[in-house]
């Protein structure tokens, strides 16, 4: 502890940080108190000192109280104005102030940061008497509010104007005020707190560039250095553009310049499915190429040592704001900056110091990196390869020494951060490391190079630059292959749920404990194998050391060691031989097995004790459904997807990631709870809204069988989503009316009571095409844990009308039927068919079922009104408790020993 006193401050600092983010009231007063008895017994018993006690008891409480003042401060001046509008309300607003950020244009949207300086709202209600306010309940506000403005640009030809906003810009816009969207599903990505943590509580949109007007400072001022910089970054994107063609530009411009605007969405995909998404993140390996060229040509110019050492610390922070200035380019420019200066000082050699400073200098200046998965990586990676890479370099003397030392570096690399990734992605590919070995060393010490050199030549000789740049997208046209070559199969790829902090904590120890006695026992054996011939004592008596351990201990662990040379000393020879010749085996062996127990219990689905779990997503205005049995079968009831209206001459409003619901929403909800293999997706219908999601779901989650309605729709989704079921060899089975009933496991069941083709009842063979699926949605009964849920996609009334006449036919021959046509109140729970359109859901419908609770899933003020009025009338008068994802986002149903347990998302 005491020979790396800065290291246990720093740590001891994010260990409060976290403890005052993570908890508040008494549970943080409890955390804080259990933290500072277990840092006081740790100090006393190292022999710490009174003075380094107090200075680590100093970083723990401060670290805490400094993020509680942060955190509190972190207000918005709207807020008390505001405190009775919804999240859902639109406040218009006329708004001055200072453009912040750069504006970032994707098709016909443009997004920036403004820093306001006034803001005149229209508010429904009087305005607060201390407010000073302007007729028609209009209120000026003098502020410095941090707001996201987004504006929605209405004609192509205002692509032009807002390409020539700046930062630093004064900027006057007329929009609406609004909050950020919050998460609406367990476990989902929370933009409002994101924001947040970028000091952001509000929202403006607005609609048209002619409603922001938008002029140059009027002096000079800090803002002009980013201003200069933007426009180089720009620059710097445009000759990249001019040298490189195709995908490999946007490729490019991640690599070289930290611009990953313009990366193809696909590619960027196959990198991370394989854990190579590190290489387009400007780190320390982009940092220490810029040192090592800027060093080599100092050299070659004859600049003296330290001159070069001077000119290169100082450059750093150019090229940190030339590549965009993300936590971990700022991490490494603040280390190189500190390993320059104590070079050319002689001083400050340990890594770990160097990293401690880093870290105390950016929570200082934020305290809100601590949450930046950027910054988590960063440092963590860093400081893992700094411990854990010369415990691993022992066990590696069987390799060469150049090839010892990459696989060390990238299997540290990939241990470490394991955790991390799991926690914030979910999946892993078991050839991650061989895929860094192979690729990583290549793109970083060819690519990368090639690509500077390219740039920089592309100003003075375009000839030449270009003769590298054709080098360099052949090098990048075989790593695409390669990695294609790699994702080829699915077979690799392992999907986790997001681990606990306690888990992730345990991982370390349980890692660093195994490969610390690794270490030692492959020194110790080296140690063995080299000095074989020393003396051995008479009468088979070791002597002992002051402590009492003997020459043959373990030398790991002290205590091991003591109770070796006590029970030496005292006379049990035997004893003292097993434990000195099976102490390190048998810890390797507990530890192994620990640290497999541990990453086989994190793999596992979370355990449902017998209970079936229906999750209605909140997918905006669509539908779709996880069902979770018992037994952990997970079952997906249509996909959800995002509907577009665009018309093809609208080509240019289309954004480079477009907002796919299936991608967005519904696939990492499905690995953040560990669901490893979907049993079956059932498309209850072929409209967009249903079965858009689908697309990404096969893509991303192994799926056993999928399930329609038995008819086809002519649209591109669901060619496309049948093609890709084919080609995965995914069987595909029709669903309708009279088949048998589905046990899914020993507590639940389906029996599918829609589609009847005919209208008399009889199945027709061929498959039919049909442009209005909604009257041929599936609708079925899911039985499960004694309770019933009734799934209705999009059905019609005239759809129920048939369903409720052929139940009254078949009701003396089945008893199911005869069951479900009387209902006796034996539907627990119904989903409103068509998100509560007027079209369905009929008096007649809901006086057969007489369910306990309705879901409706509707998209926040969807364009179709839904659900109507008259929907939600029926369902009120006939007592039925109402759930809306609208309203309460995701709603999840717990069902066990046929009684529901319900929570919601939102309130």
């Amino acid at each position: 502890m005491r020979r790396r006193p800065l290291l246990v401050f720093t740590v001891l600092w994010v260990i409060g940080s976290s403890a005052a983010c993570l908890y508040d009231g008494w549970g943080l007063a409890l955390i804080a108190a259990g933290l500072i008895l277990i840092l006081l017994a740790v100090c006393h018993w190292a022999g710490a000192g009174r003075l380094f006690t107090l200075c680590m008891l100093f970083s723990l409480c401060v670290s805490g109280t400094y993020w509680e003042w942060h955190d509190g401060a972190n207000v918005s001046d709207f807020e008390s104005l505001l405190s009775g509008e919804s999240s859902t309300d639109t406040v218009p607003v006329t708004a001055f102030g200072v453009i912040t950020s750069p504006i970032e244009v994707d098709g016909d949207r443009a997004d920036f940061n403004v820093v306001l300086h006034e803001a005149d709202l229209t508010l429904a209600k009087p305005p607060a008497p201390q407010k000073q306010a302007n007729p028609d309940n209009g209120t000026m506000l003098k502020t410095d509010d941090i707001v996201r403005v987004q504006v929605k640009l209405l004609d192509k030809r205002e692509l032009e104007r807002v390409n020539r906003w700046q930062r630093g810009d004064r900027i006057q816009l007329k929009g609406e005020l609004q909050k950020p969207g919050e998460a609406r599903n367990f476990d989902g990505f929370d933009y409002a707190q994101y924001l947040r943590t970028q000091k952001i509580h509000w929202m403006i949109k607005v609609k048209g560039s002619e409603q922001a007007g938008v002029t140059p400072p009027d002096s000079w001022n800090l803002s002009h250095i980013l201003r200069w910089t933007d426009a180089v970054r720009h620059k710097l994107g445009g000759k990249l553009d001019e040298l490189y063609g195709g995908i490999h530009a946007g490729y490019m411009k991640g690599l070289v310049i930290g611009n990953r605007d313009d990366l193809d969405p696909d590619t960027f995909m196959e990198f991370s499915r394989l854990g190579l998404t590190h290489i387009l993140a400007i780190s320390g390996m982009h940092v220490a190429v810029v040192v090592g060229c800027l060093l080599f040509i100092c050299t070659t110019l004859r600049i003296t040592r330290e001159t070069s050492l001077t000119v290169v610390m100082w450059l750093i922070p150019v090229y940190v704001l030339l590549t965009g200035a993300s936590p971990s380019i700022v991490r490494a420019g603040i280390m190189g900056m500190i390993g320059l200066y104590a070079a050319r000082r002689r001083l400050l050699k340990d890594g770990l110091h160097i990293l401690s400073v880093a870290v105390l200098a950016m929570l200082l200046w934020n305290p809100y990196f601590l949450v930046n998965v950027s910054f988590q990586l960063s440092f963590i990676v860093t400081a893992g390869l700094m411990i854990f890479v010369p415990k691993l370099m022992p066990l590696l003397r069987f390799l060469p020494r150049w090839l010892a030392g990459t696989v060390g570096v990238t299997v540290v690399a990939q241990l470490i951060s394991f955790p991390l990734t799991i926690h914030y992605f979910n999946q892993v590919s078991l050839i991650s490391v061989f895929a860094n070995m192979l690729l990583v060393p290549v793109i970083s010490l060819v690519v990368l190079p090639l690509g500077m050199v390219s740039l920089l030549m592309g100003w003075v000789w375009v000839r030449g630059a270009g003769w590298l740049a054709a080098v360099t997208e052949w090098l990048n046209q075989m790593t695409f292959r390669i990695v294609e070559w790699m994702n080829g199969s699915s077979v690799f790829m392992t999907l986790w749920p997001s681990p606990s902090i306690a888990w992730i904590l345990c991982y370390f120890v349980l890692l660093y404990a195994l490969l610390s006695i690794l270490k030692k026992s492959s020194e110790n054996g080296e140690g063995e194998r080299s000095g074989s011939d020393d003396t051995v004592p008479l009468e088979g008596r070791i002597p002992l050391d002051r402590r009492g351990s003997s020459s043959r201990a373990t030398g790991m662990f002290p205590l091991v060691d003591r109770w070796a040379g006590a029970l030496r000393w005292g006379g049990f020879l035997r004893a003292s031989d097993y434990i000195e010749r099976y102490a390190t085996r048998s810890a390797i062996v507990l530890l192994s097995g620990a640290l497999g127990l541990l990453l086989y219990g994190g793999y596992q689905s979370p355990s449902m004790h017998g209970a079936g779990l229906v999750q209605f997503l909140d997918v905006g205005q669509g539908d779709s459904i996880l069902v979770t049995t018992p037994e952990g079968k997970h079952i997906l009831i249509d996909g959800g997807g995002t509907v577009n209206f665009r018309k093809e001459k609208d080509t240019w409003k289309e954004r480079k990631s477009p907002y796919e619901v299936g991608a967005k929403v519904v696939v990492p909800l499905l690995k953040k709870r560990g669901v490893h293999q979907l049993e079956a997706v059932i498309m209850s219908h072929g409209d967009q809204d249903h079965i858009g999601g689908f697309q990404a779901v096969l893509q991303e989650i192994p799926v056993k069988s999928v399930v329609f309605n038995g008819t086809l729709t002519d649209s591109v989704s669901f060619r496309k989503l049948m093609l890709t079921a084919v080609q995965q060899r995914i069987p595909i089975y029709e669903a309708g009316v009279d088949r048998e009933v589905w046990k899914l496991d020993s507590h639940t069941q389906i029996q599918f009571l829609a589609p009847i083709f005919p209208e008399s009842g009889e199945i027709i063979k061929p498959l039919p095409l049909i442009k209005e699926q909604n009257h041929a949605s599936l609708v079925f009964v899911l039985q499960m844990n004694g309770s019933r849920f009734l799934f209705t996609g999009d059905t019609d009334q005239a759809a129920e009308h048939n369903i409720l006449l052929h139940l009254e036919e078949r009701s003396s021959q089945d008893d199911f039927v005869s069951r479900s046509a009387a209902a006796e109140n034996r539907i627990d729970v119904m989903k409103v068919a068509h998100h509560g359109s007027k079209t369905s859901t009929s008096a007649l419908w809901l006086n057969a079922w007489k369910p306990k609770a309705a879901v409706i899933s509707a998209g926040v003020n969807n364009m179709y009104g839904h659900p109507h009025p008259d929907v939600v009338g029926r369902l009120e008068r006939s007592s039925i408790l109402i759930y809306q994802t609208n309203l309460h986002g995701e709603i999840q149903m717990r069902i066990k020993d046929g009684h529901i347990e319900t929570r919601t998302k939102l309130p």
